[in-house]
């Protein structure tokens, strides 16, 4: 399987799919924060993307995650003090420094609390600085991470090295910097939803597109584990319905090559605890890989592996948490 960024790693991996929970968070069929995780003491969803970018010219790995429950939502931007450079040849890339640099932000319901806002923080003694302005932004009952009306800008050295949302010219007009030569790379992204029956995600399966205008796919799988018919599921992007496995008891794992928007994708998945465990709550693991797999005998490049944040490593990973 090709290699996947640590800080996307899926709790349970396809090949030891009895790995614990590790802190998921969780979805219901319809609104954020009704049912929690097993580990878990608040409900929460969670989206969690990951991007390399380039930071006064040196390449460092940026966590973006958005969160949401009955009490509050955030959204929380982590900088790794390392390069992605040194991460992605396993070192530990100068030893002795803390964690990633993280800033917060609590997004409040009360009408005197600013949307729009910016940060400036420290990076190894390079500046950045964090615009945001969310008083515009669409919020689905599904994700905790709107939908659009938004931005959120990174800038460094004048120039904004990563943008998020639909309100680009608004960005360079408020931060007064130009773009970033070199476009951020999605590296991947994670998102962990619970359901009875039906479990809906958005993410994108292109990230040949530049990350300001790229396009998000609405995931769904549906399965159907009881009553007096095999176990079945379809999984659906756009409302097509591009797998359908019957039998599932005999095919809990497993992969297709499907076509979305006339490109690749891989689409791999493991339900065996769907199946064959017991608890109240159980986990599948479903990844979304861009791209046609591999011939057969070819390496992908030295040990085998793409470097870490090139576009052609980038996954999507879907953790499906079934209820009773």
């Amino acid at each position: 399987m090709h290699k996947r960024s640590k800080s996307c790693e899926p709790s349970s991996e396809m090949d030891e799919h009895h790995g614990g929970n590790n802190g998921a968070t969780t979805c219901d069929d319809s609104a954020c924060g009704r049912v929690a995780a097993p580990s878990t003491t608040t409900a929460q969803c969670s989206t969690v993307s990951v991007y390399r970018a380039k930071i006064n010219g040196v390449p460092r790995l940026i966590t973006v995650v958005w969160n949401k429950n009955l009490i509050n939502q955030s959204f929380t931007i982590s900088i790794d003090r390392h390069s992605a450079g040194a991460t992605a040849h396993g070192g530990a890339g100068g030893g002795g420094d803390d964690g990633p640099l993280s800033h917060k932000v609590e997004l409040k319901p009360w009408p005197f609390w600013s949307k729009k806002g910016l940060k400036t923080l420290d990076v190894d003694g390079d500046r950045l600085d964090i615009f945001w302005d969310l008083r515009s932004a669409k919020f689905t009952a599904s994700s905790p991470e709107p939908a659009g009306g938004y931005y959120v800008a990174l800038v460094s050295q004048e120039e904004v090295v990563l943008l998020l949302g639909d309100g680009k010219k608004d960005a360079f007009k408020r931060t007064k910097s130009r773009p970033s030569l070199e476009d951020a790379v999605l590296v991947c992204r994670r998102e962990s939803v619970f359901g009875k029956r039906s479990f809906a995600a958005r993410g994108p399966l292109d990230t040949t597109a530049a990350t300001a205008a790229r396009k998000d796919h609405e995931i769904v799988v549906d399965s159907a584990l009881a009553g007096g018919r095999e176990p079945e599921m379809r999984i659906t992007v756009d409302g097509v319905v591009l797998v359908h496995v019957k039998s599932l008891q005999w095919k809990f794992r497993g992969n297709e090559t499907v076509i979305v928007d006339q490109s690749p994708v891989q689409v791999l998945w493991d339900v065996h605890d769907w199946i064959f465990a017991a608890g109240p709550a159980l986990q599948a693991v479903f990844i979304f890989k861009p791209g046609a797999p591999a011939e057969v005998g070819d390496t992908g490049g030295e040990h085998g592996y793409g470097i870490l944040g090139d576009a052609a490593d980038y996954s999507f990973f879907l953790h499906a948490w079934k209820t009773e």
